[in-house]
């Protein structure tokens, strides 16, 4: 098992732990580096630094996990040590998560027109403080016994293509990564393998300072790990990594440090932080 976890999700945003609960459940299984990257909200960072602060040997760095868009696709980019106090990035993020709500409700829409009514006021009691995601939503099916899981919500409901999804107002990748770098951020690409077109679309990207890339993820295969590794190399990309943990409870779920990522991926961050800021 590892001890470096750089993505993972607690109730500020689709999570099922409270902040304070993924920290402690981090550092039963023996962590020692971990990054909350919660969609579209810093909430949950604060919480969590407070928890982290009881384990010596623990260390929490700031992040969060913002969504873009290209042609047909959504892309994810993770924001590393963002400014959680700089007033533009906030009502930024803010404005990202007024378009889930939007598009949460044009969900319960299709999905009612499909025979699967669902009660606003329970995704949003499932959301509790964080914001509102699709995950919230296939909650809410599952207790309707529409669907068996939450896997099976997105598989033929939720996923993109299928009948009740829905686009939402979005960044391009390249507005995501400035909007990082300028609140001293390192903006990361999350969960890259099935990236259409990954290859082409890499060059502009680190051209508006893309600083790393997701190596090491839940469900990788080691081909898929050398590829993205051979990319990172190429463009001069850190190889980073994480679970994408949110607590689902399913039993094919990554458990906190159960992607194994190499610690020295945290001392290039660093570093990498230091030379951006000096």
């Amino acid at each position: 098992m590892g001890e470096v976890d750089l993505h993972l999700h607690t109730t500020a945003s689709d999570g099922r732990l409270t902040p304070q609960e993924l920290v402690k459940l981090a550092a039963e299984r023996g962590l020692r580096v971990i990054a909350i990257t919660d969609h579209d909200t810093t909430d949950g960072v604060g919480p969590a630094q407070a928890a982290a602060a009881r384990f010596a040997d623990l260390r929490l760095i700031p992040g969060v996990e913002m969504s873009v868009d290209i042609a047909e696709a959504e892309v994810h980019l993770l924001g590393y040590w963002v400014d959680l106090d700089n007033r533009e990035f906030q009502q930024l993020l803010a404005w990202s998560r007024d378009g889930r709500v939007n598009r949460a409700h044009r969900i319960l829409e299709k999905l009612a027109e499909l025979g699967m009514p669902l009660e606003w006021q329970r995704v949003r009691e499932l959301a509790g403080d964080g914001a509102v995601g699709r995950p919230h939503i296939a909650q809410a099916m599952v207790e309707k016994g529409y669907v068996a899981d939450i896997r099976e919500a997105f598989d033929l409901y939720l996923g993109r293509g299928r009948p009740a999804y829905v686009e939402r107002e979005r960044l391009t990748p390249e507005q995501g990564i400035r909007s990082i770098l300028a609140v001293g951020g390192l903006p990361v690409l999350a969960h890259p393998a099935d990236i259409a077109g990954l290859e082409d679309l890499l060059p502009g990207w680190v051209a508006a300072g893309l600083v790393g890339i997701e190596v090491y993820y839940a469900g990788y295969t080691p081909e898929v790990v050398a590829r993205l590794q051979e990319l990172a190399d190429k463009h001069g990309l850190i190889p980073t990594g994480g679970t994408d943990y949110h607590g689902f409870g399913t039993p094919d779920e990554a458990l906190p440090g159960s992607v194994d990522v190499p610690r020295e991926v945290v001392d290039r961050l660093i570093k990498r932080r230091f030379r951006l800021a000096s």
